[in-house]
């Protein structure tokens, strides 16, 4: 996929990889305002075509006490306002084919979330909506098998292809990455992204939260930009120890500008 077919997407002859990041959910309007404002501006700084991410409703959650969302349709606005307040694009996940044509008035790309990505109805109609579509690889489906997610979307008319690793179910409580899935992937013709939080998830707490080992993010960027990958997928957060969802996983806001300068030197390196 040709990246500018995404709108708004600066710094296209950087040479450097993109990077997707954001909160994992919407929480109000002055906290993604406000990540949005940092993220923005470290990644114009550093020429990395920036995608501001965030939930706007959360549907897969282990409890039923679990965080859900602000309102749809309140967060799908903070979307917007994003958007045109910082001229960058922004993609959430969606969960029905309902969503599909909701979300896409408001956001450039559809996300599907991994445990969806082989549900039929949901990659047609995120495809007929025209929008980029990024479908994350199942926990549980090898790189190879992800070919067919793609030709579905491919046969439903859009070529506006993602595909995003997020790790390999290993055991009941942990996930693992397969660095080799990453060429497997970019062998389809579709831009690959890294998801280094969720790949650091561990799923099936006792407590019905899921854990995560965010001191090793850093280390998963660094090995992906390594191997090649077209673009890094990071949730973060000023305060993820009070963030309302995934808080366990992801990224300390303060920590991203480091993390992407030793990136970017790496990046440079290999190219």
């Amino acid at each position: 996929m040709d990246l500018s077919l995404i709108p708004h997407l600066k710094h296209l002859s950087s040479g450097n990889f993109f990077l997707i990041a954001g909160p994992c959910a919407i929480e109000g309007e002055e906290m993604a305002m406000s990540i949005a404002e940092k993220v923005s501006g470290l990644c114009n700084r550093l020429e990395i075509p920036y995608i501001f991410k965030g939930s706007y409703r959360k549907a897969n959650r282990s409890r039923i006490d679990s965080f859900t969302g602000i309102g749809d349709e309140k967060a799908l606005k903070i979307l917007r306002k994003v958007r045109e307040e910082f001229g960058v694009p922004v993609t959430t996940d969606i969960h029905t084919e309902q969503e599909a044509a909701l979300a896409a008035e408001y956001v450039d790309i559809l996300q599907i979330p991994a445990f969806l990505c082989r549900q039929t109805s949901l990659l047609v109609a995120a495809a007929e909506t025209g929008k980029v579509v990024n479908v994350k690889k199942g926990q549980f489906l090898s790189p190879d098998a992800m070919r067919f997610a793609q030709e579905k979307v491919l046969e439903s008319g859009n070529e506006k292809i993602i595909l995003t690793e997020r790790g390999t179910t290993f055991g009941y409580q942990d996930l693992v990455i397969d660095f080799r899935g990453i060429p497997t992937m970019q062998s389809f013709g579709a831009k690959v992204v890294l998801d280094c939080t969720h790949s650091l998830q561990q799923p099936n707490q006792a407590s019905g939260v899921t854990g995560g080992q965010p001191a090793l993010i850093g280390a998963v960027a660094r090995a992906g930009i390594a191997v090649g990958v077209d673009g890094l997928f990071i949730e973060t957060h000023p305060e993820p120890a009070k963030a309302k969802s995934d808080g366990a996983n992801m990224l300390p806001l303060e920590q991203l500008e480091d993390l992407l300068k030793k990136l970017v030197m790496i990046r440079s390196a290999i190219k």
